[in-house]
């Protein structure tokens, strides 16, 4: 995940656009944060649903043959 420095930054940006406007590199700034955001959050989801499986009621393994193939993949 990001640093709370980071994070910090993209919240003061995105305060300082709503009152007053940003610079074109504040913008570009901006910008890169943002992407690496995203990033990093994809990626925690991604390991997160890695991490997933699924059982019925019955208890059988009912996870999706898609993310078994994308677990076994990760593993190797």
């Amino acid at each position: 995940m990001l640093s709370k420095q980071k994070i910090a930054r993209i919240n003061e940006l995105a305060k300082k656009a709503k009152a007053t406007g940003l610079t074109e590199e504040e913008q570009k700034e901006q910008q890169m944060l943002r992407k690496e955001y995203l990033q990093a959050f994809r990626q925690a989801v991604t390991d997160t649903l890695h991490s997933v499986k699924i059982v019925d009621p019955n208890g059988n393994d009912v996870t999706p043959k898609k993310l078994k193939e994308s677990q076994k993949k990760r593993l190797h």
